[in-house]
């Protein structure tokens, strides 16, 4: 059977001996292709506030203190024979539960419709990312290796060790694998759930063993296989469906994790406002500015689709712990494990939450959280940060990092300010005091610790943030601030917020909290009262969320790639809008719903315009030079063959080739940087001798280069050769090596694979 698709064919595979034709129903068409989308969304109904209680509490009344089996004495149910005791025992505990059941669904009735909302909201996401990612890929219909081509960049990398833990004997010999890996860096051998934040891939590698080994067990079929074909004179390939797929697999429980951050984010619009309305304005302005809040649609792999649902977590669990006065042991477990998630599949991880501690120290500097309740949050993090290095097996870039010294500088300022200070009033002065040692010992106590562990890991964040500043240029800083991602947010990204209305929302939100935060801040300087003292704590969370939408507008202007922690921020900050804490003077006046679903309306006009433009995207992956690479490198190369090329192609080199490597996109290591210099020097003007001897004593067999990169310009001075410049002045003005080599590669390599876009150098022993 044939099935028509957007440029492919799938034929059923054939029979087995004794299994027979499925019957297809009546009027049920063949073709395999997509359910129209239905851009339509019914308004989430809103409510009070759902999540100001949590639960009925203890306040019905006071039960009978015998148990409901127990009814008068012993002697006179005795006397009543057993089957009598036995039937009224059995009505009174029907009555029981019937009661208990029916006080749960009245008190928790509105608990229970923000968690059938979010669920809804999650299942909408997760519909939406899925359909985006098929739309763009046609992944369905992919064979394995164009799958694996489709993980570009750090995603194939990434998908790489996933596919060494499924292909082991067994799960163990694969965790063995990946922690004694000679094909990443080669001819090091190195522990890469050290180095790569590769948790994620061992979770999902065993919970795939797990399925397949369980559906096996039931004689279950987890995937179904067709031949497709893919027209313009290519050969037919199998392609594969179902979760027995391991890129179906690990692509799906990605979406399904993102599908529970939609989840999250309604909820925790829900408790911040105090009402089912912020949640439902949280998840629309998540949709209405899709693009701009997340990428998992386009890049599922990457290492911020696992770790952030978990800030979100985070996020949600420590508004709960600022609001409430008390916190409880519970409460900051919770917020302990959230923060291990976070951090462990996400090196940038640190970052973020370094902005998190500093925006907690400001509310407590100001007096809005008592110094107690953030120490007890700063240890929180600090077990946090302690299981993360033990569980990434002495990672030193997290002892090292910016948030690990801020923790301990920050705890030593709460225990000695008192004392040193010795000021009972919260005056300026003892503000500008602490703030300032906080940025002073935090930037010495890291380089101080780097420099006593020699650890440079993270030395290109600091030149890239001079690159902003003062123009600091270098080789590895431009390799960074030439991507699009890395450079200053666009001009247009405020444009397409303010379109949307999500800016207007949420400068107007921000203005409320800062006008109030002032008024707060004046009365605690002239003087102390118990009613001030209660208006301070009562709003600390909002003015953390202000501090930090702060934070993530200076981090996201600054690298455009960190927009992505600013957008969904800004759609959480918008569900104050709803907030009576901060607008029930507004709502005396006009119904909030009313208002709600006007802001929503007007929203939708642009927002629905975005949806629209993603809905309408529509491709199919194909790179049939790349693929052309692959094969003959399997066909024509040994297997300890060693490559070296553009760090993109290396990913995908050693994910569908299984050949050593000597470098990869993952660019936060020193030693790593120094290799990818070395490999990068075919793009330089050097001479090719020098390039040729620099490549063997890596160890490289073949160099893959690539014409594109010794000619494409992505802004001035981000061409390979201009790049080269700067770090290569001496020979500045001199043809480019890589120039010379496609025009002819001899004597110092030789030309065994050409097509239009890759060239493969052997390289010759001496």
């Amino acid at each position: 059977m044939a099935v028509p698709s957007r440029g492919r064919n799938k034929e059923s595979p054939p029979l087995k001996p004794g299994q027979q034709q499925q019957q297809q129903s009546p009027g049920a068409s063949p073709s395999r292709g997509r359910r129209p989308h239905s851009p339509g969304r019914q308004p989430l109904s809103g409510g009070a506030r759902a999540m100001r209680r949590g639960g009925g509490g203890r306040k019905g009344a006071r039960g009978d203190p015998r148990g409901p089996c127990r009814d008068g004495p012993e002697g006179d149910a005795l006397g009543r024979g057993p089957l009598s005791f036995l039937r009224d025992c059995g009505d009174q505990l029907r009555v029981f539960v019937a009661d208990r059941k029916a006080f749960i669904i009245n008190a928790d009735s509105k608990i229970w419709l923000t968690f059938l909302l979010a669920a809804f909201a999650g299942i909408l996401h997760w519909c939406h990312i899925t359909a985006l990612f098929e739309n763009d890929r046609h992944f369905s219909h992919l064979s394995t290796l164009e799958r694996e081509m489709a993980f570009r960049t750090e995603m194939g990398l990434y998908y790489s060790y996933f596919k060494i833990i499924i292909e082991a004997p067994s799960f163990w010999n694969g965790v063995w694998a990946i922690m004694n890996d000679r094909l990443t860096e080669y001819p090091l051998v190195i522990n890469t759930l050290q180095r790569f934040n590769l948790y994620p891939e061992v979770v999902l590698a065993s919970w795939y063993r797990t399925y397949t080994a369980i559906m096996d067990f039931l004689g279950v079929s987890t995937k179904t296989c067709w031949t497709v074909n893919r027209g313009k004179g290519l050969s037919p390939v199998e392609s594969c469906e179902g979760l027995g797929d391991p890129a179906s697999f690990y692509v799906a429980v990605i979406f399904l994790l993102n599908g529970l951050m939609m989840s999250l984010f309604f909820i925790y619009g829900t408790y911040l406002s105090g009402s089912r309305l912020g949640g439902l304005v949280t998840v629309m302005c998540f949709f209405f500015n899709h693009g701009e809040c997340t990428r998992v649609m386009w890049t599922p792999p990457l290492r911020e689709s696992f770790s952030y649902p978990f800030l979100v977590l985070q996020m949600l669990l420590l508004t709960y712990i600022l609001r409430i006065p008390n916190i409880n042991t519970g409460s900051l477990i919770a917020l302990c494990v959230s923060n291990v998630f976070f951090m462990l599949p996400w090196q940038f991880a640190q970052f973020v939450l370094l902005t998190q501690i500093a925006s907690l120290f400001a509310v407590c500097i100001m007096g809005y959280i008592d110094s107690s309740k953030l120490q007890k949050i700063l240890t929180a993090h600090m077990v946090s940060l302690a299981v993360c290095f033990i569980l990434m097996f002495g990672n030193s870039m997290l002892l090292t990092s910016y948030y690990a010294a801020s923790l301990v500088v920050i705890s030593g300022i709460l225990e000695w300010s008192p004392k040193i200070l010795k000021s009972r009033r919260r005056e300026v002065y003892v503000w500008v005091i602490e703030g300032c040692a906080w940025l002073f010992g935090t930037v010495t106590l890291k380089y101080v610790t780097s420099f006593l562990l020699g650890v440079a890991d993270d030395a290109h964040i600091g030149n890239i943030l001079k690159s902003k500043f003062i123009g600091y240029k270098d080789f590895d800083t431009l390799m960074y601030t030439c991507a699009a991602e890395f450079d200053f947010m666009e001009k247009e990204t405020p444009v397409r917020y303010t379109k949307t209305l999500l800016l207007p929302v949420v400068l107007v939100v921000f203005g409320v909290i800062v006008k109030r935060a002032i008024k707060c801040i004046m009365w605690s300087l002239s003087q102390t009262g118990q009613y001030e003292k209660e208006e301070r704590f009562n709003h600390g969370e909002l003015v953390f969320h202000a501090l930090q939408l702060l934070a993530y507008s200076v981090l996201a202007i600054l690298i455009m790639r960190l927009k992505l922690f600013l957008t969904p921020h800004l759609c959480v900050m918008a569900s104050l809008v709803c907030s009576k804490q901060l607008f029930g003077w507004l709502f005396y006046k006009i119904q909030p719903k009313t208002l709600v679903f006007a802001i929503l309306a007007l929203m939708a006009i642009e927002g629905s315009t975005n949806l629209q433009t993603q809905w309408n995207i529509m491709g199919e992956f194909s790179n049939l030079p790349q693929e052309e690479l692959l094969e003959w490198i399997k066909v024509n190369t040994r297997q300890d063959a060693v490559f070296a090329g553009a760090m993109p192609t290396m990913a995908s080199v050693k994910l569908s080739t299984l050949r050593p490597v000597v470098n990869h996109p993952h660019y936060e290591d020193a030693g790593l940087r120094a290799r990818t210099k070395v490999v990068y020097s075919m793009y330089s003007r050097k001479p090719a001798n020098q390039v040729k001897r620099e490549l063997i004593e890596l160890g490289v067999s073949y160099y893959i280069l690539e014409e594109s990169l010794c000619v494409s310009r992505k802004k001035p001075g981000c061409s390979m050769p201009e790049i080269w410049d700067v770090e290569d002045p001496s020979n500045r003005g001199k043809i480019p090596l890589c120039t010379l080599m496609s025009q002819n590669s001899r004597p110092y390599f030789i030309t065994v694979f050409e097509n239009s876009n890759y060239r493969v150098l052997k390289i010759p022993k001496e």
